[in-house]
């Protein structure tokens, strides 16, 4: 069943993931992977904001954690789309733009983890 659930959450996420590169493409072109760092950054403050909130309400189950961390955003978040986006870059001789990939698509997705958790942190009282 947990395997199941998984699986769901995956497609979920893979899917919206999906949608999210194609409205990338559109809005901003193929010259920068905008989807892949989208994902990245939104993924993990979506990760920090789920953390937090698992650490002060134990009593969500197993299986929406499951579903919501290793299936929907574990589907939608693209680490390794990043690493091949970074190697298209350095092997079209973008180094400069691959090292601001590379580090921005790290500091940012860090960066909104920590801001997902800070929301959970400081108690802010949820609806």
């Amino acid at each position: 069943m947990l395997y199941a659930i998984v699986f769901i959450g995956a497609g979920i996420g893979g899917a919206v993931r999906h949608g999210v590169n194609i409205a990338a493409t559109r809005v901003f072109g193929l010259e920068f992977p905008y989807g892949t760092l989208i994902v990245n950054v939104v993924g993990s403050f979506l990760m920090g904001a789920l953390a937090g909130y698992f650490a002060f309400r134990p009593g969500v189950s197993q299986h929406a954690r499951l579903f919501l961390t290793t299936g929907i955003l574990g589907g939608f978040t693209t680490f390794s789309a990043f690493s091949l986006d970074a190697a298209l870059l350095i092997d079209r001789n973008k180094q400069a733009l691959a090292a601001g990939y590379i580090v921005g698509s790290v500091a940012l997705s860090l960066a909104a983890l920590f801001l997902g958790l800070s929301i959970f942190e400081r108690r802010i009282p949820l609806p």
